[in-house]
């Protein structure tokens, strides 16, 4: 009787593990995890105009990103190589969410613009929405993906 008491506790504690690791939250204003990845991400968002190479820091090595122009996929070297010498303005992040998964996994989900010139040469408002992963290795969070997608510009 006693070993299938054991069994039994030991069993429920690993289901209640299991489902507890699954559960998720919406991040709090003041939690400190979810402030250095919303700033991490405007600092990104930020980076086409400020060419602060912070992709180095927050991309992990294995990131992988998918493109909103034709949907190719894009590494950590690609996403922070700067080879293109037309200069965005007025990168601004509009907003992020963040959404974590136990204590080493978070979803954010943001939006961002920035003006860059068109093919004719004019001013044109760029805005996307993205979902990033963030994966928490070795004390350091850093983006393992990411996905965009273009939107009309208001």
């Amino acid at each position: 009787m006693y070993k299938r008491l054991v069994r039994m506790m030991l069993c429920l504690s690993a289901y209640t593990f299991a489902a507890s690791a699954q559960q998720s939250k919406w991040a709090t204003a003041d939690d400190p995890t979810a402030k250095y990845i919303v700033d991490s991400e405007r600092k990104w968002a930020e980076s086409d105009c400020t060419h602060s190479r912070i992709e180095a820091k927050i991309l992990a090595d294995d990131f992988l990103g998918t493109s909103p122009g034709d949907g190719s996929r894009y590494d950590k070297g690609q996403a922070a190589s700067y080879d293109d010498p037309e200069i965005a303005t007025d990168c601004r992040l509009l907003d992020a969410k963040v959404r974590f998964f136990g204590g080493t996994l978070a979803i954010v989900y943001g939006s961002e613009t920035a003006t860059r010139k068109n093919k004719d040469g004019k001013p044109e408002p760029r805005c996307l929405t993205w979902t990033d992963t963030w994966l928490k290795r070795n004390g350091n969070w850093q983006i393992i993906a990411a996905q965009d997608a273009y939107f009309p510009c208001k």
